[in-house]
């Protein structure tokens, strides 16, 4: 499964990125999971030990490795570079791995497709078709704010994209522009997936105003989640609900990829 999570700032995109990892993991799955955002936090939320963290870098802050690797200096523009750089190295040697899940930072700059033509875009968007076409049983993608990647086409070879939301108009409508541009690119596949959901009301709300987005299941509104980023434990652990939720949304997810084509 290759799957993206995506989203409107805040709904809750790594959160449940991290809830789905390691429910995979430990249901004895390989999992890769790339945090894609500009300031990420993805280590955080699955628990990493900052003796593991202090080892992550976003591979777009890397000026050494692109210019190595594509032969301009990131910033540049114009010029010649290697368009097509070597990345099969890249997620083994700069991830690292915590109970069963590998994590990569990629960071980000325009990944390529209608923006500018540079070295750090031309390696993030090799790496990410790299990534796209790895073997790994489960890889998941934490994607940036917005709906810009959708517009680069940067996840057009995902199994499916999950959009995250609150039970609000305002980040429905979000999820809206996210499934028009996800057509725009042929991804097919959209599920919605509700964030802080205090109420059964909620909850139906969601069901009844989706734009068109079947609904997974929602992650309660519960406390604990800032005290485990700030005790530095994964929310996996310190909160019993979010987990439970997430195991029947990871059992959903893997009981419609096998009935239905993609």
């Amino acid at each position: 499964m290759k799957l993206a999570i995506s989203g409107k700032g805040g709904v809750g995109k790594t959160t449940l990125t991290a809830l789905l990892a390691q429910v995979y993991a430990d249901k004895g799955y390989g999992v890769f999971a790339v945090d894609a955002d500009p300031s990420p936090c993805l280590a955080g939320a699955i628990g990493v030990p900052q003796e593991l963290k202090a080892k992550l870098n976003p591979i777009s802050e890397m000026d050494d490795l692109i210019y190595e690797r594509t032969g301009a200096k990131p910033g540049t523009t114009g010029g010649f570079f290697t368009l097509n750089p070597r990345v099969d190295d890249i997620p083994d040697r700069f991830s690292v791995t915590h109970r069963g899940i590998q994590l990569l930072e990629m960071g980000s700059v325009d990944l390529g497709g209608s923006g500018c033509i540079c070295p750090e875009s031309a390696m993030l968007k090799t790496l990410f078709t790299h990534l796209l076409f790895r073997e790994d049983e489960v890889l998941l993608l934490d994607m940036y704010a917005g709906v810009e990647h959708l517009g680069r086409a940067t996840v057009d070879f995902v199994d499916a994209m999950i959009v995250v939301v609150e039970p609000t108009r305002r980040s429905l409508g979000t999820a809206s522009q996210i499934k028009k541009l996800a057509e725009d690119i042929h991804l097919s596949r959209l599920w919605l997936v509700g964030n802080k959901v205090q109420t059964q009301d909620e909850a139906d709300f969601l069901e009844n105003n989706t734009p068109g987005i079947p609904v997974l299941g929602s992650l309660p509104n519960v406390q604990g989640v800032l005290e485990a980023d700030r005790l530095g434990i994964a929310v996996y652990d310190h909160v019993p609900e979010l987990k439970y939720a997430a195991e029947k949304i990871a059992a959903k997810i893997e009981d419609i990829i096998e009935e239905q084509p993609k």
